[in-house]
């Protein structure tokens, strides 16, 4: 048990850092924690750890937020996010990982270029969410968190601060929800994960509310510039592998 808790201890100012930066630019944290969760755990065990630190980290937010809430739009990224979980929850245990993080890194990149070639993107429709919720449900429950790829489809539909954290937390709620049944009908929702998840919990609550506190500081300019910033960094993490 001695052992145990400088890993916990690590971990826990790792989540406080994860929910502040997520309420902050509404995403990202999940990305820059799974390498730390990584290390201090394993991967078979980071993936479903992060899930639940995930899950109460996305609560928080959606409850600060909840007055913003874009119900529809979330109720279309379900659609198509929630079976995909199932699915990338149930390949976990065999499918090659690390082509896929290259992948979504060259693209998170791509986005934000794109961003500022095109003056003026078209926003998607919102049904199209159903696609966006698909994909991510897929990559999020194989990579632990691929937040980022959400982040330029509700930018674009002209979401900023409370309206964007709280609609983008509620849609990622979704997610972590399916694969935490799904981890348990695999046989990764394990006792330890479950310890080290809710002993994680405390850290992430606090840095959601901290983070909430910040957030009503900058600018909408700021905001999208932080997110732009979190979009290539988490890109940057994905090229390399990590």
């Amino acid at each position: 048990m001695t052992a145990v808790l400088p890993t916990l201890l690590a971990a826990s100012l790792a989540s406080f850092g994860l929910a502040l930066l997520s309420e902050v630019a509404g995403f990202g944290g999940g990305v820059l924690l799974l390498p730390v969760f990584t290390a201090l755990f394993g991967l078979r065990v980071a993936v479903p750890v992060l899930t639940l630190t995930q899950l109460s980290s996305n609560g928080a937010r959606v409850w600060l937020n909840r007055r913003d809430l874009r119900w529809r739009l979330i109720g279309w990224f379900a659609l198509g996010a929630v079976p995909f979980a199932v699915a990338g929850g149930l390949l976990l245990a065999h499918a090659p990982l690390a082509p896929l993080k290259r992948i979504l890194g060259a693209f998170l990149i791509g986005v934000v270029v794109w961003r500022h070639l095109r003056r003026a993107p078209r926003a998607p429709a919102q049904r199209s969410f159903a696609v966006v919720g698909a994909v991510s449900g897929l990559g999020s429950a194989l990579l632990g968190s691929v937040g980022p790829l959400t982040a330029p489809f509700f930018l674009a539909l002209g979401l900023t601060r409370a309206a964007y954290i709280g609609t983008e937390a509620a849609s990622s709620l979704t997610m972590h929800i399916t694969k935490i049944a799904t981890y348990g009908v695999g046989d990764l929702l394990t006792g330890q994960v479950l310890i080290f998840g809710v002993a994680l919990t405390p850290a992430t609550l606090l840095g959601a509310w901290v983070g909430k506190k910040v957030v009503g500081r900058i600018s909408d300019r700021v905001f999208v510039l932080l997110v732009e910033i979190g979009l290539v960094a988490a890109g940057i993490l994905f090229l390399l592998g990590l």
